[in-house]
Order: C-alpha cells, then structure tokens, then sequence
C-alpha cells in the first residue's frame, strides 16, 4: 500500500495488454483521430466562413463538431503516442488533466443536444415567432453557460478526486477519468462516487427528458402543417434523432462501465471501447453532412472551390 502525491506516477494497464500489437492499434487510433479531425474540421470552417450558415442549427451544430474535435484531442494523440514508444506512465496530475477534457465533453455534447431540440421544436412549432425566440445572441448565451456549468461540475468532481489517497498505481484502462482514481483510492470514497453519480444522473436525465419532450411536441406538430413541411421537419427531426441515440448509448456505456462490474472487463476490451466510443462520434460529421442539405451542398462548393483555386495555380 503506498500513498501517490500529485509527482506520482501511474501505470495504464490498457497498454501493456496490448503487447505484440501495439504499432496496429497505433495506427488505427491515427486514421480514427485523422477521420474525426477533417470531418469535423469541415464542417466547423464551411459554417464559420459562409454567411448563409449563419443561423442557430448550424452554429449548435458547429459546436456539436468542435466538441468532438476537443474529446478526440483529449484521448487520441496520447494514445497513439504511447502506443508507439511503448510508454506505459502517466503522472497523476495530467491523469487528472486528462480526465478533465475526457469528462468535460461528452456533458457539454449531451447538453448540445438538448438544445439543438428545444431549437428545433421553436422552428417547427412557432416557425413566426422562432426568430425572435431564438437567436443568434441567445445561441451564444446558451453554449457560454452550457461550457461553464460542464466545467464547474467536472472540476468540482476532480477535485474531490484530486483529495482522495491512493493506495494502488494501477489502472485497468488506457485513458485516465477520476471514478478509476476512485478505484485506487483506499480511504473513504463516498462523497466522490455519491456527487459524481449525482451530478451525472441529474444532467443527463435532465437533458434526455427534454430531448424527448421536444421530439415529441415537434413530431405533433408535424401532423397539423402542410406535407411538404412535415416531411423537411421530419428529415432533420430523423437526423437529430440518430445522432442523439448513437451518442447516449456510448457515453451511457463508458460512463458507466465501471459501476457495472467494468473490473471484469478484459483490458483489451477497455482499448475497444474507448477508442470505438471516441470513434463513434465521427458519425455525428457523418449523419450532419450527408443528411443536412445545406451543409452539404456548401461542403461539395467549397471542395469543388477549392480544388479549382489550387489547380489553377499547377
């Protein structure tokens, strides 16, 4: 039993089990971080640079894209770092760190979600009064208090994290999060699993509850206006729904796997799902430029655009 200081060092289990095939796992890691960095990118610049994107949907959606480029940053690099050199330490302050930007952007994402339904259930069910109701100031103000109250909370969980002993260097994983500090530490850990766990359930059913309360209210609507509309209602109300559903079922997994027994989980496992769940977020580019029109239409002109610039200058 040895107490860890914040200068201690901490072993990430997940890579040693890697072995043999690490330089695999390694490049895998760098497609998946490339893929979600130029998908999303894409999307972030095309709606920042044209002007007719310039709307509330699109800048939700931007930010949607933005937070997965930020959690992607957050894991991928030192993974695929560490799974080349074969390093398998991490001090506890950039564990600490890391579990930061891993636990900060999946909340603000949830919290994204949600408002980009309650947005779209103004669009649909109030389409004269939905530029008054929502703005471009108000988006703002809705993504400035959603990035604040995620960062509080998460720096109120670590450091509660950050104050408990640990007795074990060990950690069954291959990215750090405070509930696998939680695991190491040998004192009472009530007051950081009971707030953790509340803080978690209290967002998400929070924010669950009003994606389905707007899904709702918005697929009534659709019944009662003109068929050319209800079918352009539906079409981005289908959209908004995969997204959302592929997002919850993988956070609600890596959220939760260690309170469901996740010690039992091989360690190879723990690499599957932590990467598949960082690379499942690529589909959020995915469903978001192939589906909405706008976005990919502007996406296709900016390709075409730019090749033409850069063939002309051959």
């Amino acid at each position: 039993m040895e107490n860890i200081s914040m200068t201690g060092t901490l072993f990430l289990m997940g890579l040693a089990e890697l072995g043999n095939f690490r330089y695999l796992y390694s490049f895998i890691t760098l497609v998946v971080y490339v893929t979600v960095m130029v998908l999303c990118l894409a999307i972030v610049v095309v709606t920042w640079t044209e002007e007719a994107l310039h709307e509330p949907m699109y800048i939700f959606i931007s930010n949607l894209m933005f937070t997965d480029m930020y959690g992607s940053s957050a894991l991928m690099p030192k993974l695929m770092i560490d799974l080349m050199t074969g390093c398998m330490t991490i001090p506890l302050s950039q564990c600490l760190a890391q579990g930061f930007f891993l636990q900060s952007f999946p909340s603000v994402e949830i919290f994204i979600f949600a408002a980009m339904a309650y947005d779209r259930y103004l669009a649909v069910g109030h389409p004269l009064r939905y530029p008054m109701l929502m703005t471009n100031r108000k988006v703002f103000k809705i993504l400035v208090a959603i990035w604040i109250y995620v960062y509080v909370g998460i720096c109120a969980i670590l450091v509660i994290a950050s104050r408990q002993t640990l007795c074990g260097v060990h950690i069954n994983s291959v990215f750090c999060e405070t509930i696998s500090l939680t695991h190491l530490a040998c004192g009472d850990t009530t007051l950081g699993i009971v707030f953790g766990f509340t803080w978690s359930m209290i967002m998400m059913a929070g924010c669950v509850s009003v994606v389905i309360y707007c899904y709702i209210r918005t697929f009534l609507v659709c019944l009662k206006i003109s068929e050319d509309a209800c079918q352009k209602a539906i079409h981005t109300l289908v959209t908004h729904i995969i997204a959302f559903f592929t997002f919850l079922a993988t956070t609600i997994f890596l959220t939760y796997r260690y309170r469901i027994k996740g010690e039992s989980l091989s360690l190879i496992t723990h690499y599957i799902t932590s990467v598949t769940g960082v690379a499942s977020f690529t589909l959020n580019p995915i469903i978001y430029g192939i589906r909405t029109e706008a976005l990919r239409v502007k996406i296709i002109h900016r390709l075409k655009k730019d090749k033409t610039f850069f063939g002309s200058r051959k």
